[in-house]
């Protein structure tokens, strides 16, 4: 799709989902009326996002396989909604629908985000992975599941937004049968601050269940209707404290203050699953030595995906050939997701030593390296500017988690040298 093509189309400056599209083919080959959805997202400002598309430099912003989608598009649509938190929902409900190639082919399906309230007297809000619901939360123990969420950070932040509004519970431990003595003060002190419904009221409680997941649903002329139809009941029992809650749930609704979640959609872009690698190296007076690879997706660490590698070839103390040893046999692992950003210790001779092992194994991704001071504190990061200012949070993660996992691993190999 061409920047010219948006020429005369009225975006609005409004919060919203929007779809990249194309014609399907038929048997023949020619253009049907179908439309096949290549990408879907969401916006603080349909306008600003949907035109940020036709930039020079997306593929660097973006994923190539998102640049990609919007290249092979041939029209693009968009819904308006009241505000972000809306517009993160009913994204989630359109992946589900369409499941674009532009947000799903190279994500593990496995890390999906799902909220799920469970079924019980006082059902709680609990947030998963895909990987972990069979395991921990069995179907029978589900009351209703929403997603995929593309971001399990943004769907914390959505919650979080939520909660505000329709206090609910969220705790690890079910609320049903003695609680333990660090549970209880757990609860209690929530609900002295708000977080949890101050009182264990099953009516009460069963219609702020009903008025989240009708949020959750994208059916807020429901939710309001229902609000509405409890803030009458309750005035005319002359419950007027109720009633004063109900009047100011519709207008938080209203008025919601999703700043959060605009924060989180700047920070993180969206993409497929944004995964970063980091590298470390390090020896024990010239032996033992070891590279490590940390993994962070979306903003979480995944110690699962974490990997040792003994250094074979490289001499003790020449960092630059360690890394190129442990590039190049991290390259031979196909079968291990790519990542989008690469970070690795060091200044710009160490940042252009990984880009040309990275090329030469056939692996295009971009890298960036943090600079310590004295004290092994990062001090400046090379690379991108876009991209170090969209995942600096990220990238230094990453590198403390390698730093961290290789200290680890190099204790761990001192034990059993004095042994």
């Amino acid at each position: 799709m061409k920047k010219a093509d948006l020429a005369f189309i009225k975006i609005p400056d409004s919060p919203g989902v929007y779809s990249f599209s194309r014609r399907r083919l038929t048997q023949t080959g020619r253009r049907s009326t179908q439309n096949e959805v290549l990408y879907i997202g969401r916006a603080t400002s349909l306008r600003d996002r949907i035109r940020s598309y036709f930039s020079k430099d997306l593929a660097e912003i973006r994923s190539p396989l998102v640049a990609k989608s919007i290249a092979d598009a041939d029209s693009v649509s968009w819904e308006e909604t009241d505000s972000v938190l809306e517009a993160f929902i009913l994204e989630s409900k359109r992946i589900k629908e369409h499941w674009p190639k532009g947000n799903t082919d190279e994500k593990d399906d496995k890390s999906f985000a799902y909220l799920i309230v469970t079924k019980e007297v006082f059902p709680r809000f609990l947030v998963f992975r895909e990987r972990e619901l069979a395991i921990r939360a069995p179907r029978s123990t589900i009351q209703a599941l929403y997603g995929p969420f593309l971001s399990a950070a943004s769907l914390r932040e959505a919650l979080k937004i939520t909660r505000r509004i329709f206090p609910f519970f969220d705790t690890k431990f079910s609320l049903e049968g003695k609680l333990s003595p660090s549970a209880e003060k757990t609860l209690r002190f929530n609900q002295a601050i708000g977080l949890y419904p101050r009182e264990f009221d099953e009516k009460a409680y069963k219609k702020t269940v009903r008025n989240v997941r009708l949020l959750f649903e994208g059916k807020k002329s429901v939710l309001f209707k229902m609000l509405e139809k409890d803030m009458k009941a309750a005035a005319r029992t002359e419950n007027f404290e109720k009633a004063e809650e109900c009047k100011r749930q519709l207008f938080s609704l209203k008025h919601i203050q999703d700043v959060t979640l605009i924060r989180e959609e700047l920070r993180a872009p969206h993409s497929v699953s944004f995964r970063i690698e980091a590298y470390d190296t390090a020896h024990l007076r010239g032996e033992s030595a070891r590279g490590v690879m940390a993994v962070v997706v979306d903003g979480e660490a995944v110690p699962a995906e974490y990997r040792t590698f003994t250094i074979r070839k490289a001499k003790g103390g020449d960092d630059l050939a360690a890394l190129s040893e442990v590039i190049e046999r991290r390259a031979k692992h196909r079968e291990w997701h790519y990542p989008q950003l690469v970070v690795i210790d060091g200044g710009r001779t160490h940042l252009n030593h990984g880009k040309k092992v990275f090329s030469a194994a056939g692996i295009d991704v971009d890298v960036v390296s943090v600079v310590k001071d004295e004290r092994h504190k990062p001090r400046e990061i090379f690379g991108s500017s876009s991209l170090v200012h969209t995942h600096e949070k990220e990238i230094l993660l990453a590198n403390a988690e390698a730093h961290r996992f290789a200290i680890g691993r190099h204790r761990r190999a001192l034990r059993r040298i004095v042994r």
